[in-house]
C-alpha cells in the first residue's frame, strides 16, 4: 500500500470512529488529517484534502478547538490561520474522555438523580420497580464516571503513570 492510500484509509477509519465518540464524520476526518500532518494546515489545505466546504471546515475546526484537540498556529509572514492537532494519542484519548464526561456522563448523572425523586414510592410496586431500574443505571454510570476519572488522572498516580509509560 502506498503512503497516500494509507493516509486516505486512516482518515476514513478515523472518520468512522468519530461517530463512536459522539462527533460527526467530517469533524473526525479533519482531526485525522491534522493528526497525521507533519505541519499545521490552513483552512484551504483542509478543504482541498477532504473536499469539504469552507463553512464545514470552519464549523468543525471550532468544535475541535472546543474539545481541545486542535489548536491555532501562527506562522510568521502568513496572514492565514493554520491548525494543528495534539499528536500524543494518550493525551487525545484523555481529552476525548474528559469532554464526553462533561457532555454526556455528568448530565446523565444529574438527570438520574432527579428521576429518583418521585412521590408515590412506598406502596406502589411499579414505582419501586422504576426506582430500582434507575438506581441500577445510576450505579453503572457512576462506575463509568469513576473509570473515566481514573483514566484522566492516570499519569498523576505513580503506579498508573508507570503502566501508561509501559503502554506507550
Amino acid at each position: 500500500m502506498k503512503l497516500v492510500e494509507a493516509k486516505e484509509k486512516f482518515i476514513q477509519l478515523w472518520g468512522a470512529l468519530g461517530s463512536s465518540w459522539g462527533i460527526n464524520r467530517t469533524m473526525a476526518q479533519i482531526h485525522a488529517l491534522l493528526l497525521i500532518s507533519q505541519k499545521p494546515l490552513s483552512t484551504e489545505e483542509i478543504m482541498e484534502n477532504l473536499s469539504v466546504s469552507r463553512g464545514n471546515v470552519n464549523m468543525n475546526i471550532r468544535e475541535l478547538m472546543n474539545w481541545n484537540l486542535v489548536s491555532k498556529e501562527l506562522i510568521p509572514g502568513e496572514r492565514r490561520e493554520f491548525f494543528s492537532a495534539e499528536k500524543d494519542i494518550w493525551e487525545v484519548a484523555k481529552r476525548i474522555a474528559r469532554e464526553r464526561k462533561r457532555r454526556e456522563i455528568q448530565p446523565l448523572i444529574q438527570s438520574l438523580e432527579q428521576l429518583q425523586v418521585i412521590e408515590e414510592t412506598k406502596k406502589n410496586p411499579e414505582a419501586q420497580a422504576f426506582l430500582s431500574t434507575v438506581a441500577q443505571i445510576q450505579h453503572v454510570v457512576s462506575k463509568m464516571d469513576h473509570a473515566v476519572d481514573t483514566m484522566i488522572k492516570a499519569e498523576e498516580h505513580q503506579l498508573f503513570g508507570l503502566l501508561v509509560k509501559l503502554l506507550k
